[in-house]
């Protein structure tokens, strides 16, 4: 009965997995009582009750919401685990609620309409959806970098990663990642407020993040032919420049990018609260909207194809379990 039931479990989570992924894709984000958004406002609240300027701080605040987030997937995957109809419910609506793929391609398009019909202005709106950069300052060719770079590791991020960790961990991963990694946007950049508060949170992000980075960067590689893109020059590009980011995992899929696409990335990028200069990741010209349009087509393709890696991972795993 034991091997039946981590059978079944495994093409439940499998099952899930999919119609999380289909229901992202035909609806987008939840438009009414977002589970990410309510953890955002529990975060900001506990930030108030806990914030000091010092890491201390940062680890309980960190500990306490992650924590307090896998505890709360692993008592649901636990209640659903002898029910494959109830644990595929269950890892659907988990995987459709942290999945960003959707969201991800209509912002993306949208910044590319509105760049190759001229509309700056319209297109430095836009930015901060995808981004935190400050836009005010940036050209179409600085906004058209921007939304192919943040194209390419919202890639990683709301698709690859999720995906992965769903696949891995069920539930429990699914969750916990999207909460690692809202916590790391929330408080783990480099401002005065949240250099040593929001260690914890960008360290956790990190290493959250550093298989499916380098997973999202192999899948862009192998994608990249879909799109018209050049898979040698992903797997160049990302070989040779990745490790010059300053972001242990972002710099793996920007440089995939920059490599499929055959455009140059990096370069001076602004914040609202500090200006770096970035590392040149790739050759050739910079992105215009043209290529702005094709990161998003790319994009899809990565997520398509992380959908089918992480389902089969999610059979393969269960199978191993049961013997």
């Amino acid at each position: 009965m034991g091997r039946s039931r981590g059978g079944a479990g495994s093409a439940g989570r499998a099952v899930g997995l999919l119609l999380g992924v289909a229901a992202d894709a035909a609806f987008g984000d939840p438009r009414r009582g977002h589970p990410v958004a309510a953890f955002g406002r529990a975060a900001t609240a506990v930030e108030k009750a806990l914030y000091r300027d010092h890491k201390a701080s940062g680890v309980v605040y960190t500990a306490l919401l992650a924590g307090g987030t896998v505890l709360l997937g692993t008592a649901v995957e636990r209640l659903t685990r002898r029910s494959p109809v109830l644990q595929a419910a269950a890892t659907a609506a988990a995987t459709w609620s942290v999945l960003g793929g959707a969201s991800l391609a209509q912002e993306g398009a949208a910044m590319g309409e509105a760049l190759d019909s001229g509309r700056v202005a319209d297109a430095r709106l836009r930015l901060p959806h995808l981004c935190g950069r400050e836009p005010n300052s940036l050209d179409g060719r600085g906004l058209a970098r921007a939304t192919v770079e943040s194209v390419a590791e919202n890639t990683s991020d709301a698709v690859v990663a999720p995906l992965f960790w769903g696949a891995v961990a069920g539930v429990p991963g699914l969750v916990g990642y999207r909460a690692i990694n809202t916590l790391d946007a929330m408080v783990g950049h480099r401002s005065p407020r949240y250099r040593r508060f929001g260690w914890a949170a960008a360290r956790l992000d990190d290493l959250a993040n550093l298989l499916p980075s380098r997973l999202a960067a192999a899948l862009t590689a192998v994608s990249a032919p879909v799109v018209g893109g050049s898979a040698a020059g992903a797997w160049r590009v990302w070989r040779r420049d990745a490790a010059a980011h300053p972001s242990p995992n972002a710099g793996q899929v920007e440089a995939a990018f920059a490599g499929a696409l055959e455009v140059r990335l990096g370069g001076r990028t602004a914040y609202g609260h500090a200006v770096e200069e970035r590392p040149i990741l790739g050759e050739g010209r910079s992105p215009d909207s043209g290529h702005v349009t094709r990161a998003v087509e790319l994009s899809r393709v990565v997520g398509s194809v992380a959908a089918a890696v992480s389902t089969t991972t999610a059979l393969v795993l269960g199978l191993r379990r049961r013997r």
